[in-house]
């Protein structure tokens, strides 16, 4: 197993690259890929080019006999700016940091310590997405996302926003218990509280290692057990997946009791808590 400092400073160092709220709190968060934002930005694209190339097909079709060509282009200009500007403002606004598209993708636009957008992101991100999205089609935007850590877009940069996915995948639940190998291990073993980060990467390890081929399993493996060492003691000498399966099961049946028993003491109390006090008249 590796060395203890060096792991701690190695996890401590993924958990500084999360967000951070203006209250110091960090928040373990999954910026959207640019892959994802583009999908996301095509569909909205389409719907927008699609209510603009409508209504302008139905003004042409059955309203430019009594309008002149002046009037016709300002509607034109009326229409863009409607269409590619204050229409997805005003559904960004009104649902949250989300679209169309992002509804599909699973994700939602949010200032960058995580708080709700207000109406000043969304206009510089609209008026921003104008130049980086339909004038260059989306070249802008998709060179700045490649380049950027956390996929954001030019607009994302001048507004001080970012895309985070917020679909929580589907729960899988454990496939194997302890195994036996580490039955008396689990006697005296002492596996303290993991990191969040850590515990998750863990599970999701765990939840698909057979979907894996064997290189990538035994890799991954072994770096989470080396990071999951230094909250172990003593250290059984097993392979590296049998390593995470005991440590997984030890820190869910603990955990469990830990819950039973503080339901045990809140059930104990709770006559206490719902009585009234001695000789107290029942209204």
């Amino acid at each position: 197993m590796a060395d203890p400092v060096v792991q701690r400073t190695a996890s401590n160092d993924r958990e500084d690259s999360g967000l951070v709220t203006g209250e110091a709190v960090a928040l373990d968060v999954r910026p959207a890929s640019v892959i994802l934002r583009g999908a996301g930005t095509a569909i909205d694209a389409v719907v927008y080019v699609g209510l603009l190339l409508g209504v302008a097909w139905l003004v042409v079709q059955y309203g430019s006999a009594g309008i002149d060509q002046a009037a016709l282009r300002a509607l034109g200009v009326v229409g863009l700016v409607l269409f590619l500007l204050v229409i997805p403002m005003v559904v960004e606004i009104a649902s949250g940091g989300r679209s169309l598209g992002r509804l599909a993708i699973g994700a939602r636009i949010v200032r960058d310590d995580g708080g709700a957008i207000a109406l000043r992101h969304s206009f510089v991100r609209a008026l921003t997405g104008v130049i980086e999205i339909y004038l260059t089609f989306g070249a802008v935007a998709a060179m700045t996302g490649l380049l950027n850590e956390r996929s954001k877009r030019l607009g994302d940069l001048l507004a001080g926003t970012r895309s985070q996915i917020e679909r929580v995948p589907r729960y899988v639940p454990p496939r194997q218990g302890m195994p036996p190998m580490l039955t008396q291990w689990a006697l005296v073993a002492d596996v303290a509280r993991l990191p969040e980060t850590l515990s998750r990467r863990i599970a999701q390890f765990l939840s698909q290692v057979d979907a894996l081929v064997p290189a990538t399993r035994a890799r991954t493996a072994e770096q989470l057990a080396r990071e999951a060492s230094v909250y172990v003691s003593p250290l059984p000498e097993v392979p590296a997946e049998t390593f995470l399966w005991g440590v997984a099961a030890l820190r869910r049946e603990r955990e469990a009791t830990a819950l039973r028993l503080e339901q045990e003491r809140l059930d104990a109390l709770e006559p206490v808590l719902a009585g009234l006090p001695h000789g107290f008249p029942e209204r």
